[in-house]
């Protein structure tokens, strides 16, 4: 089990890594096609998501890479922004938008369901689990302070 959650925890680290690299060249006006209608007030503020958004993949995929002992961290951060950016494939899907060769309501529909499978990933390979329980114990005592 160990080296199971070890491949996926590289497999997420690799697989954030390179489309946050894609994010920032060859990928850009495919994942202009992902931020949500409602948060295109203007180019600029749309091309600033897909580019802030790529730095942020960077970030997670190298710490599910490198940052071995704060894995559980990392995993709860992934799966908190494979969250955060679940409104752009709803969005795709909403409005029929063909990017990455997803040109069918089916294809896209499917893409849906992917997205609860890489949540759960990398919570389930770095033990990330514990860590947003242990996060949300904190925030459920301050509101009670």
């Amino acid at each position: 089990m160990k080296y199971l959650k070890l491949f996926f925890r590289l497999l997420l680290g690799l697989f954030m890594t390179y489309a946050g690299f894609s994010h920032l060249t060859f990928n850009r006006q495919e994942f202009v096609a992902q931020v949500p209608t409602w948060l295109q007030f203007s180019e600029g503020l749309t091309d600033f998501v897909v580019l802030a958004s790529g730095v942020v993949e960077i970030a997670l995929g190298l710490g599910m890479l490198l940052l071995w002992k704060k894995k559980a961290v990392v995993g709860a951060l992934l799966a908190l922004f494979y969250v955060a950016i679940f409104p752009g494939n709803i969005n795709q899907y909403v409005n029929h938008i063909d990017a990455f060769g997803l040109t069918t309501d089916n294809l896209r529909l499917i893409r849906l369901f992917i997205q609860p499978v890489l949540i759960y990933l990398a919570l389930w390979s770095t033990g990330g689990w514990q860590q947003l329980k242990s996060w949300w114990q904190c925030l459920t005592k301050s509101k009670k302070a």
